[in-house]
């Protein structure tokens, strides 16, 4: 009689190394001994190796080998993201979430790391050393890199999460598919890469303050991994909403102007800017629909277009009232002050066109939380 299968644990907790062999047996005996004994889930650990040169594989197969529920997953390519990407898409566990090797987070932040996500009330769960309730022990440096690091995230990618690079973090596994494949970087980026996209398409990010103490040994070269996180700062804000709308916006504009300026003269500047507007409008919708929006398919079309043709009305009536305010002025104003009066109006209504754009045309429908399946709590 064959034996039944391993049921998958509630949580898959990834340990990404490289030449961590001087702390490795450590940390994963103290993790090891602590979810034992503290962690009423069913759990495995996975130490993801990422072409570790020293004996870091070694230790790892020997931990394997003498600790229940301890797995290796070896990989020939060098990065963080790397790793996590991989182990977490081997993972068939209702969670995943990670943590540095060197173990600087308190253990004891863990429950409270998994126990939104398990219940159905969160998406993605980070620990942060920058929220009120946080203990921190760090150089005045790493404290200022951090801090600023942050503030960059808040101000270019309008990040709401406090702490972006604190590696003590967990997803629901079932949000991963449809997000992991979209994010680029493999290395130390990966992390705000994933919290970013994950904000970006409404997904919950619960934050719990951690205690944490600096390693002294830190591997971290952090001017490379700053000039890196930058780079990948730089990608995301080229490829936010705002920019592809900008983007869409600035297209939109130069062809209502070339169209104005074709059909003015027999039409006359009313009708002509009318006629224009209406036709980029239609493209307009399109264009953001699919490039801003990242909405495909046919399904809400008609709906989307109909709701975009109330926002060209908004507009037509902001260009329509200035182009009368200019002929009260001079009834037979310069083709050039004409056309530059109708691009500024139109651009006056870009703010409230984007608002309307995302909160009423595109806004996707919220999902309501399906209740976790009700299950008892096993320790490993």
């Amino acid at each position: 009689m064959s034996a039944l299968p391993t049921p998958a644990p509630q949580i898959d907790v990834v340990v990404p190394v490289h030449d961590e062999a001087a702390v490795l047996e450590h940390s994963v005996r103290r993790l090891h001994r602590f979810l034992s004994a503290e962690l009423p889930l069913t759990w495995r650990i996975v130490v993801a190796d990422n072409a570790s040169t020293d004996a870091t594989a070694a230790i790892a197969e020997r931990l394997r080998d003498e600790l229940t529920g301890v797995e290796l997953l070896r990989l020939e390519r060098k990065g963080r993201g790397r790793a996590l990407r991989a182990a977490w898409s081997a993972s068939h566990a209702r969670v995943v979430c990670y943590m540095d090797a060197d173990l600087s987070t308190d253990l004891r932040g863990l429950l409270p790391l998994v126990a939104p996500l398990l219940s159905g009330h969160s998406d993605l769960a980070i620990g942060t050393r920058l929220a009120h309730g946080a203990r921190v022990v760090r150089s005045p440096k790493r404290e200022l890199i951090s801090r600023a690091y942050n503030r960059l995230l808040h101000a270019a990618l309008r990040a709401r999460f406090s702490d972006a690079q604190c590696g003590f973090k967990a997803v629901r596994r079932d949000v991963l598919d449809g997000l992991l494949e979209n994010v680029r970087d493999d290395g130390w980026f990966f992390d705000t890469e994933l919290l970013v996209l994950a904000q970006r398409r409404g997904l919950r990010i619960h934050e719990v303050p951690v205690d944490w103490i600096e390693d002294p040994d830190s591997r971290v070269a952090i001017v490379r991994t700053a000039i890196e996180d930058l780079r990948g700062v730089a990608r995301l804000a080229a490829a936010s909403q705002v920019a592809r709308f900008m983007g869409v916006g600035v297209v939109s504009t130069i062809a209502y102007a070339l169209l104005f300026l074709l059909i003015r003269s027999p039409l006359g500047a009313g009708a002509a800017n009318a006629l224009a507007l209406a036709v980029t409008a239609v493209g307009n919708t399109a264009a953001n629909r699919r490039l801003t929006f990242a909405l495909r398919g046919r399904a809400g079309l008609v709906r989307q277009h109909a709701l975009g043709a109330l926002v060209y009305l908004l507009t037509l009536g902001l260009t329509s009232a200035a182009l009368a305010v200019l002929q009260g002025l001079d009834a037979r104003p310069p083709r050039a002050l004409e056309l530059a009066v109708l691009v500024g109006a139109s651009a006056a209504a870009t703010i409230t066109r984007f608002v309307a754009l995302r909160s009423w045309v595109f806004a996707r429908r919220r999902r309501t939380p399906v209740p976790a399946p009700s299950s008892s709590l096993n320790r490993a």
